[in-house]
């Protein structure tokens, strides 16, 4: 609202200033909401509103009054006016939480283009990386700060703790660990990126001399983002779930259309996608809560341990040495091995006066680590869990990891944590909407980056195109069908691409094979492999040409 009258006191003013130019209270009036309207971004108020309701996905709700919204929506739109409003000092408290990872990176977008200070309270790692330049922890009632984002953060903590090494052992561990991951799965990540990358800009800057390169780019891109090999001829001993042509729906809404998967004995696979997509509903299905509309779900022979949002597990009229060991007592059985109770939940962060203590009485944050404490100590085959790392901190994240890191059986789980996502899982199924799941063994991150590169190549085709209409001379003859060469091609050229690159494939196969290329010969194959991909590269450019004339008419 201040913002709006603002720009109504800027058009009023200047129609006064028009008319009165030499007026100086009228000028200095005129530049000091200039001057308000400049630092707070506001000229073009309701194209920032627009963009703003669609990332955060409030457009349906637009005439709605706040009040009859969940929670959820309630704090989109609270986050949406805050970024809107654009203040001197920004306070948020978990901004990501209910946030799926594409409102989250519209979120980070804005925060970094915003001139403000920004002081918030996360347990999204990704989200601390890409958006804090210092870290303040509270660690033992005294605030310790930390220069840089959050790898940076590990990395002086690490430092720190080995001069404060004595009673430091188990967080140490822990840190050791993250600190590992880091350099071979970021770093090494970032190093593969990098050819990708140069390639981006590249074409960036050749796009209005030849369209066809994005094409070809966005074609690579494609393929990259959706490569995976399934799995063949596994042995059914090792099956958990099988899905052949899954769907179901709710009302006006296709969740899962036709999705065939198979899940194996040690598979860590993240759910991911966009918020109502039907993750949950995917995690129904597989325990059997919710009938699949069509399709089968085949289920072998094992147990399942399952954690949802609700913590339906617990008993709040319950201690949790009642919890625990239910039967009396003082050890539970861990994966099959004795331990006392205090020393595991120990390991949870939680102190010895806790055993007495209700459930009922503890925090959203405390009856997760219970919940998730509780389901580890089960002897089960496969964990299905719904957003695991909701209203945990850090700390408790990384011991988390650290126990499904080293859990042998098959984990399944829903999460918008890119941090968590990339560290856990080794297969993606990705919820598109309107029913389009994809299957990537991509890290999320990767996937991601990927889709974002498409998204920016596709926004620079659509400019050339525009530009090149514009740029036509209005006497040259418009192209209204593909000509008979061109039509062929286009008919002829996807069967003869996808036939060389079986070709291609066998000399690479039997490039590997020792009894294969010695009957064959190196040097022939090498030569006719040569061959082979010259002659694709060639079909594929011209594939790629006629498409683009296609797609034009």
């Amino acid at each position: 609202t201040e913002l709006k009258e603002a720009k109504q006191e800027y058009d009023r003013l200047s129609l006064q200033v028009a008319e009165d130019f030499d007026n100086e209270e009228l000028l200095k009036a005129l530049e000091t909401v200039t001057s308000f309207l400049d630092h707070h971004n506001a000229w073009n108020l309701d194209d920032k509103i627009e963009r703003v309701m669609q990332e955060f996905q409030l457009k349906a709700y637009e005439e709605r009054p706040v009040v009859s919204l969940s929670g959820g929506e309630q704090r989109r739109v609270a986050q949406a006016s805050l970024i809107l409003k654009k203040p001197d000092v920004l306070l948020l408290d978990e901004p990501t939480n209910h946030l799926d990872v594409y409102m989250v990176e519209f979120l980070e977008e804005m925060l970094l283009k915003g001139n403000f200070t920004l002081l918030f309270i996360s347990h999204d790692r990704h989200f601390i990386d890409t958006v804090a330049t210092r870290v303040v922890e509270v660690d033992n009632q005294q605030l310790v700060s930390y220069n840089g984002g959050y790898m940076s953060y590990l990395e002086q903590k690490e430092a720190r703790m080995h001069a404060l090494q004595k009673g430091h052992e188990n967080l140490l561990r822990l840190l050791k660990q993250e600190e590992a991951w880091l350099r071979k799965g970021v770093r090494a990540r970032e190093k593969r990126n990098q050819g990708r990358k140069k390639r981006v800009f590249e074409l960036r800057d050749e796009a209005k001399k030849n369209p066809t390169l994005i094409r070809k780019m966005m074609v690579e891109l494609e393929r990259e983002k959706k490569h995976f090999n399934r799995e063949e001829g596994v042995s059914r001993k090792k099956m958990l779930f099988e899905l052949e042509d899954l769907s179901y729906s709710v009302p006006g809404t296709k969740l899962i259309e036709n999705f065939s998967t198979r899940i194996l004995q040690k598979d860590k696979i993240a759910i991911v996608g966009i918020n109502g997509a039907g993750k949950s509903t995917l995690l129904k299905l597989m325990l059997g809560r919710i009938k699949p509309q069509s399709g089968t779900i085949k289920q072998g022979d094992f147990s399942i341990g399952y954690f949802d949002q609700h913590r339906e597990m617990l008993d709040n009229n319950k201690t949790l040495i009642e919890t625990f060991c239910p039967d009396g007592g003082d050890h539970i059985e861990v994966q099959g091995a004795s331990m006392h109770v205090y020393g595991y939940l120990k390991s949870f962060l939680f102190p010895k006066e806790f055993l007495d203590k209700k459930i009922g009485m503890l925090s959203g944050g405390e009856k997760n680590r219970v919940a998730l404490a509780l389901l580890l100590t089960k002897k089960v085959d496969c964990l299905i869990l719904d957003e695991p790392t909701n209203d945990l901190d850090i700390q408790t994240i990384n011991i988390l990891e650290e126990k499904l890191i080293n859990f042998p059986g098959a984990i399944l789980f829903v999460s918008h944590d890119r941090y968590f996502i990339d560290k856990i899982a080794s297969k993606l199924y990705i919820f598109k909407g309107n029913g389009v799941v994809e299957e990537s063994y991509q890290t999320y991150t990767e996937y991601l980056e990927i889709e974002k590169e498409m998204k920016a190549l596709d926004s620079i085709e659509q400019e050339v195109k525009r530009s090149t209409k514009k740029e036509a001379p209005r006497n040259k003859k418009v192209q209204t069908k593909l000509s008979y060469k061109e039509q062929q091609d286009f008919d002829n050229l996807p069967g003869e691409i996808e036939a060389l690159e079986g070709k291609i494939e066998a000399i690479n196969s039997c490039l590997q094979d020792p009894a294969c290329y010695q009957e064959k010969g190196l040097a022939a194959l090498s030569e006719e492999l040569s061959q082979l991909e010259a002659e694709y590269e060639r079909k594929s450019d011209r594939y790629l040409e006629v498409l683009e004339i296609f797609e034009s008419l």
